[in-house]
C-alpha cells in the first residue's frame, strides 16, 4: 500500500508539472504578447484545458494529506506563505482569464493579472522544491525555521530556474499549437528559453557543490542516477534538432522528457525520505486501514477516471488553434 501510494503521489506531481508547467509557461509568456490578436491565440491554447490540468495539484495535496498525513502538517507549516501566494497566483489567473472576455477599456490589467498570477505560481513552486532540496530546520518532527525559512538564494534560484522552465515548456506547446506570429514568436524564444535554463542549472550546481548540500552526495552513492541526467542530455539535442528543422511536434515532447528526466532525478535523490533526511516514506506513511480505504475509492476509481478525462480531453482538443476572437 505505501509503495503504492507513493508511485500515485509521484505520477500525479509529474503530471502536473508538465500540464500545468505550460499551461503556467504560456501565461508569463502572454504578459509579452504583440497585440489582442497574438495575446487571444496565446490563450486559446490553453482555454479548454487550463482548469482541468490544476486539477492534478489537488489530486497531490490529497494524497499527501490523506496517505503521508505527518509530510503534510509538517510540509504546511514550512510553506504557509509560498503556498498561499502560489494559490493566490492560480487564483488570480482563473479570474483574469474570465473576466478579459467581458472587459474593454480594462482588459490590459487582465491580462497583467494572468502573466503576473503564472509568474508568482510558477516562482514559489521552484522556490519550495530549492528550500526541500537545501534542507528545513526541524525539531523533533516540527517545522523550526520560522516564516522565512524556506527563503534563500538557492531557492530563490530555483524559483527562477523553474519560470525559465515552464516558459521554454510554454513556447514548445505554442509551436505545435499556433500557426502565423505567435508560431514564429514562440519558435524564436525556444534557444533563447533554454539557453537561459542551462545556464541556472549550471549556477544552482556550482552554488550546491559550493554549499556542500547532502543531496549531492547521494549522486555518488547512487551512480545509477546519472542515467537521468544522459536522458535528459538526448532529450536536449532531439530538442536542437527539430528546432533547426522547423517541426511543430517534437519540441514539446522532448521539454517534458527533460523534466521528467529532472523530477526522477530527484525523487531517487530523495528516496527513501519524503523529507530529505528528515523522515522516511514508512514513517511517514498513514495507518494501513486508512491506505486500504483510499484504495478503494481514489486508487481505482478517482484516479484512473482522471487519467480517462485527461486523454479523452487532450484527443478532442488536439490540433492547431486559430484566431477567432471570441473563443472561449
Amino acid at each position: 500500500m505505501v509503495l503504492f501510494w507513493v508511485a500515485l503521489l509521484a505520477i500525479s506531481i509529474l503530471i502536473y508539472l508538465l500540464l500545468d508547467g505550460f499551461d503556467l509557461g504560456v501565461g508569463m509568456l502572454s504578459g509579452a504578447a504583440k497585440d489582442e490578436g497574438h495575446h487571444s491565440t496565446m490563450l486559446a491554447t490553453v482555454a479548454p484545458v487550463w482548469d482541468g490540468n490544476e486539477t492534478w495539484l489537488v489530486v497531490t495535496g490529497v494524497i499527501l494529506w490523506g496517505a503521508f498525513p505527518a509530510v503534510y502538517a509538517m510540509l504546511l507549516s514550512a510553506f504557509y506563505i509560498p503556498v498561499t501566494v502560489m494559490l493566490l497566483g492560480l487564483i488570480l489567473r482563473g479570474v483574469a482569464f474570465e473576466f478579459r472576455n467581458r472587459a474593454h477599456r480594462s482588459r490590459w490589467i487582465w491580462d497583467l493579472s494572468f502573466a503576473a498570477g503564472s509568474l508568482a505560481a510558477s516562482f514559489m513552486q521552484g522556490a519550495m522544491v530549492g528550500a526541500l532540496v537545501r534542507g528545513l530546520e526541524f525539531q523533533n518532527g516540527q517545522y523550526a525555521g520560522g516564516a522565512f525559512g524556506w527563503l534563500s538564494l538557492f531557492s530563490a534560484l530555483c524559483g527562477i530556474g523553474l519560470c525559465l522552465g515552464y516558459a521554454l515548456l510554454g513556447a514548445c506547446w505554442l509551436v505545435g499549437k499556433c500557426d502565423g506570429l505567435a508560431r514564429k514568436t514562440a519558435r524564436r524564444l525556444i534557444p533563447v528559453l533554454a539557453i537561459a535554463v542551462l545556464g541556472i542549472l549550471v549556477v544552482v550546481f556550482l552554488y550546491a557543490l559550493a554549499e556542500h548540500l547532502p543531496i549531492l552526495h547521494r549522486w555518488i552513492e547512487r551512480p545509477l542516477l546519472f542515467i537521468f541526467p544522459a536522458i535528459g542530455a538526448v532529450a536536449a539535442f532531439v530538442l536542437a534538432t527539430s528546432i533547426l528543422r522547423h517541426d511543430d511536434r517534437w519540441p514539446f515532447h522532448m521539454v517534458s522528457l527533460i523534466f521528467a528526466s529532472a523530477f526522477g532525478t530527484l525523487a531517487l535523490s530523495f528516496w527513501p525520505y519524503m523529507i530529505p533526511f528528515e523522515i522516511t516514506i514508512d514513517e511517514a506513511a498513514a495507518p494501513h486501514s486508512s491506505l486500504a480505504f483510499m484504495f478503494w475509492g481514489e486508487g481505482l476509481f478517482v484516479f484512473p477516471l482522471l487519467l480517462l478525462y485527461l486523454v479523452i480531453g487532450y484527443r478532442v482538443f488536439r490540433g492547431k488553434v486559430g484566431a477567432t476572437p471570441g473563443h472561449y
